[in-house]
């Protein structure tokens, strides 16, 4: 009897758990199945007329419309806002944001407002995720929370700098090298830049971009001078700098800028070489703290586990 039962059990689970099964199957296949409906109808709407309808204002189009006007207004305003200053700290962060490589018109408008946002942002889910917390405590993490926010925009901008200026330290020995190889070849300085440029893009991408900026302010009309003094402002190298001095200085004494060129490539090689070996020696200071946090602790265990294991057994 109770055979017969467990038998008719397990028959309705079985039963139960196949039509569950089925259901499930029907219905992903229906979702699917709707799903490529809509999107074929997508795509013969899209390809019928691609102009908006104006009668559905209330509509997610006209929403996501209005939300982009009303950033694209708050952007507006802030950038009218911020380039009618000129003192000497909005020329500072101009200068920065172009070391940085954002060349956009609207960057410290950008920037004020991501750093707003983030302010607000952090110290608002500061405040949600503390929500037990009583007293002075929470305040203080949200100001800390706010500060940080605060702080964010700048720190990435800087770190952005350092990995640019590290790249353009790294190929700017290149770049002199490849200028004294196109000089001899009897190329002129702004031909010489220009195939440059073509040469070091897959190697030094930020450095090609700032020796293209320089070729198309060249052929603007600005001067060999002045379009290098950018070059050094923008790369925010004093190798560079003095780069656009050399440049004028041959130009203005009639020296011969070919030998220039190879004395200060010369120059440029063996600063690297410089950085280099310092980097080697700095080596093993460097790794005295790893080696004494890591190895050393390692290396005493290995000694003494034998010593102790003796004690402790000749104890017993």
């Amino acid at each position: 009897m109770d055979d017969s039962f467990s038998f008719f059990g397990d028959t309705s689970s079985a039963l139960l758990g196949l039509l569950v099964f089925l259901a499930a199957t029907m219905l992903a296949f229906a979702i699917m199945a709707s799903t490529r409906v809509r999107g074929a109808i997508k795509r013969r709407a899209a390809g019928i007329s691609s102009v908006p309808v104006e009668g559905e204002a209330g509509g997610a189009r006209s929403l996501r419309g209005s939300s982009l006007k009303a950033a694209q207004r708050l952007v507006d305003y802030t950038n009218r806002h911020y380039s009618a200053e000129d003192n000497k700290d909005m020329k500072i962060l101009r200068s920065r944001l172009v070391q940085a490589g954002i060349f956009d018109s609207r960057a410290v408008a950008f920037f004020f407002l991501g750093r707003t946002a983030l302010a607000v942002g952090v110290a608002a889910i500061v405040l949600f995720l503390a929500p037990f917390e009583q007293g002075g405590m929470l305040w203080l993490l949200v100001g800390v929370g706010g500060i940080g926010g605060y702080l964010a925009p700048g720190l990435y901008l800087d770190r952005r700098i350092a990995a640019r200026r590290a790249e353009y330290r790294s190929g700017f020995p290149d770049f002199m090298d490849l200028l004294v190889v196109c000089a001899d070849a009897g190329l002129s300085m702004e031909a010489a830049l220009d195939r440059v440029g073509r040469e070091l893009g897959e190697s030094y991408p930020a450095l090609t971009a700032n020796i293209h900026m320089t070729n198309l302010e060249i052929r603007a009309g600005r001067s060999m001078t002045e379009a290098l003094e950018h070059f050094g402002d923008r790369m925010g190298l004093d190798e560079a700098r003095s780069f656009a001095t050399l440049i004028q200085q041959s130009a203005e004494l009639g020296s011969s800028i070919t030998d220039a060129l190879r004395v200060y490539s010369d120059d440029m090689r063996h600063k690297r070489l410089s950085r280099a070996e310092e980097k080697a020696y700095a080596l093993p200071t460097k790794l005295s703290l790893p080696m004494m946090v890591c190895i050393f602790p390692v290396l005493f265990v290995v000694i003494l586990l034998p010593v102790v294991v003796r004690v402790f057994i000749a104890g017993f």
